[in-house]
């Protein structure tokens, strides 16, 4: 008997080798999880600091794992790329794995759905592209109706992480 699958979102970004850290953890999450599907790569400028502008992408997974222990594999692939987890919340990063949503599941101990949805287009961009007609869970809106109240980013396809 299999467990249960759950449908997550996770969001990745980077704004230090952007696109070689990019693509080591897109390989290492298609390492771990099942059912990879990835937005475009969406151009962000630096939030709350001077620095190199990000790049963001969305990937849909499914999983057996527990929310746990989805955090732990995300933070193990952080460390694993030279994620440093004492600079300040605001800085630049060689890579940022942030769990965005793990089903409909609200959790406020796993900040599920993230707060950063609702306030970032650039973590709410690639969500919408990936699963437009989904509702969140607590603002009973799907992703896409929530997009058109942020700015356009600038988007590329994924081939883009392969180019020098």
């Amino acid at each position: 008997m299999s467990a249960v699958m759950a449908n997550i979102h996770i969001n990745i970004g980077s704004n230090q080798n952007r696109r070689e850290n990019l693509s080591k953890a897109i390989g290492a999450i298609q390492t771990v999880f099942e059912n990879t599907v990835f937005s475009r790569v969406y151009e962000s400028k630096a939030f709350g600091f001077k620095g190199d502008d990000f790049y963001n992408i969305g990937i849909n997974v499914t999983t057996n794992l527990t929310i746990s222990d989805v955090v732990i594999i995300l933070h193990k692939i952080e460390d694993n790329i030279g994620r440093d987890r004492r600079s300040p919340k605001f800085s630049s990063r060689s890579i940022d794995l942030d769990l965005t949503l793990y089903d409909a599941v609200i959790d406020k101990s796993h900040n599920l759905p993230r707060d950063d949805i609702l306030k970032y287009n650039f973590v709410l961009m690639p969500l919408a592209e990936l699963s437009p007609n989904l509702t969140h869970p607590q603002q009973h809106q799907t992703y896409t109706q929530l997009r058109t109240t942020m700015d356009e980013l600038k988007s590329y396809n994924i081939e883009i992480l392969n180019k020098e």
